[in-house]
């Protein structure tokens, strides 16, 4: 949900005149949420053993820190977003109209970071990596080339919103990994 909200931001401010931008984004951030809960996932199984009755507590707080933190940043963003409005701007970001690759790729690391605490999740969990990477990679490649577009079209309407939708969610996610625990338990 962040990389999807960056590339709406992206989107309402590149200058978008071919199908370039949006696969450079699509193509990295897919990339990025791919690579990172592999490097999470064999780190997660290499210690799952040794913290294996702890992982859904683990799951519960890598969750309720990533979800919270995007849920932070998004209500941040959506206030600032909002202070700009109030002041006549018409886009918070500073959009010099070109993407340059130090900042893709920056962006690619500041938005898949927390897939890094995800895949140590998935380790200790022991989920199939390979069916999750691939399952996160499109997705995330999808919405992201798609968000540029909707970024084009509708400004930065919805991008802060998205990511505070997405904290909600991966909090719920790990609550509901919590619950299933604790359940199976009983």
């Amino acid at each position: 949900m962040d990389a999807f909200a960056v590339s709406i931001t992206q989107g309402a401010c590149l200058d978008i005149r071919t199908i370039k931008y949006p696969l450079a984004i699509g193509v990295t951030f897919g990339a990025f949420q791919a690579l990172m809960p592999l490097i999470g996932y064999l780190a997660g199984s290499t210690f799952s053993s040794i913290i294996g009755h702890l992982d859904h507590w683990i799951a519960l707080l890598l969750l309720a820190i990533i979800g919270g933190k995007m849920f932070i940043d998004g209500f941040v963003d959506y206030r600032r977003k909002q202070h700009a409005k109030a002041n006549g701007l018409a886009c918070v970001v500073t959009c010099g109209g070109r993407l340059y690759l130090n900042d893709l790729m920056m962006m690619g690391i500041a938005t898949s970071i927390d897939a890094l605490a995800v895949g140590i999740t998935f380790g200790m969990l022991r989920i199939d990596i390979w069916l999750s990477i691939l399952i996160i990679g499109t997705t995330t490649f999808a919405f992201s080339s798609f968000g540029v577009y909707i970024g084009k079209r509708t400004g930065p309407l919805f991008g802060d919103r998205m990511e505070m939708i997405g904290g909600s969610v991966l909090l719920l996610l790990g609550l509901k990994i919590f619950a299933e625990h604790l359940l199976k338990g009983i």
